[in-house]
């Protein structure tokens, strides 16, 4: 098995013109997926988004956090992977509650309005909003790894294959991008992508960095460009809960309050926040100006 995993690892093959990022966790996702009791299939994509979200902030400059976001019409109502520039990772997978339908790995039968979305949100200067950029991927295609390598190739115009892969205790990806321009020689491209393809989504997901580029890509001179470690953690907190509870108003807070206290936990990681009845009213009599609180907890 993998010994490298939790790792981002970036390289280049340098007679193809072709970069590439391959991810793989271990601990990080079965910490994430340890705070759900998700189906196969939910789960299964819920790593593959996790590893894609990772994939993605070694393909671009992130200074902040990228997250990937299916929503649906079925059983399966959303499903969220996020990894920030620090290399920290938290996911989690919401199904209706009155629906025990079974969950197609098929991204074409989620149900009417269904969405796939990547948004990355820069820290932006001081002082001001931070920068969200958010594109859509269509759901055309069967797969996660095949409607983001459509995403790709429509938005940047540049060929992209994506192998995505989870199981029980392990999720992995592996994504290859041409470089632009004319760099690598003439069948640089097509080459890469027939070795990809004969990589195998439990290879992937077993094989440490080094051994799997080198099996795949040894002579088109694979030149490693550098790892970031990846662990899971979540960016909620007791401040960001308070905002969240004045963010609904008086009424809503305050019918929050059951037994003496309002009592939230963190669907990301299970951390558990109480607020008492004085606590929750002291959030609308604190003097300053009105603060711009998230509408959920974060």
């Amino acid at each position: 098995m993998a010994n490298d995993s939790d790792h981002l690892t970036r390289f280049l093959l340098d007679r193809a013109g072709v970069r590439g990022v391959r991810v793989h966790l271990g601990d990080s996702w079965t910490r994430i997926r340890a705070h759900g009791d998700y189906p196969l299939a939910v789960a299964e994509l819920l790593g593959e988004a996790t590893a894609a979200a990772a994939l993605f902030t070694g393909h671009a400059k992130i200074d902040g956090r990228l997250s990937v976001q299916l929503r649906g019409q079925g059983r399966l109502r959303t499903l969220f992977a996020e990894c920030t520039a620090a290399g920290t990772l938290r996911g989690i997978a919401q199904l209706a509650e009155d629906d025990t339908s079974p969950v197609s790995r098929d991204l074409r039968e989620l149900g009417p309005g269904a969405m796939l979305a990547i948004t990355i949100e820069s820290r932006g200067a001081p002082g001001r909003e931070p920068m969200r950029y958010q594109g859509v991927v269509a759901l055309e295609t069967d797969s996660l790894a095949a409607a983001f390598e459509q995403y790709f190739r429509q938005s940047e115009q540049l060929p992209t294959r994506l192998l995505l892969a989870a199981d029980e205790h392990h999720a992995a990806g592996l994504m290859l991008q041409k470089l632009p321009g004319d760099e690598g020689d003439e069948d640089g491209w097509n080459r890469a992508s027939v070795l990809f393809d004969t990589l195998k989504p439990h290879e992937l997901l077993q094989w440490p960095a080094e051994t799997l580029l080198s099996r795949l890509f040894q002579e088109d001179g694979v030149r490693l460009l550098g790892d970031k470690p990846l662990r899971f953690a979540c960016s909620c907190s007791r401040e960001r809960v308070a905002a969240m509870l004045e963010s609904l108003g008086p009424d809503e807070a305050r019918a929050a309050v059951i037994g003496g206290s309002a009592n939230i936990r963190c669907e990301f990681c299970g951390q558990a926040y109480r607020f008492g009845a004085d606590e929750v009213e002291a959030l609308f009599s604190r003097p300053g100006p009105e603060v711009r609180a998230p509408g959920a907890l974060q």
